[in-house]
């Protein structure tokens, strides 16, 4: 049987914290941070994290 190949699409998107949880970047960051409240840039700045079903499936394929 073949090793399983990283997903390099989610290795540059997602990252897998010390406990396994798996981290990723908010959306809605890029642009226009004026039009946005205060209280949701300073929320928008900490890392997302995935769902457990989820983060299972992005582990697999970033081999973590």
């Amino acid at each position: 049987m073949p090793k399983m190949k990283t997903h390099k699409g989610l290795k540059k998107r997602f990252r897998v914290s010390a406990r396994g949880k798996v981290k990723h970047r908010r959306a809605f960051t890029g642009h226009l941070m004026s039009a946005k409240s205060g209280r949701r840039r300073r929320r928008l700045r900490r890392d997302g994290i995935l769902i457990a079903p989820w983060g299972a499936k992005a582990r697999r394929a970033l081999q973590a």
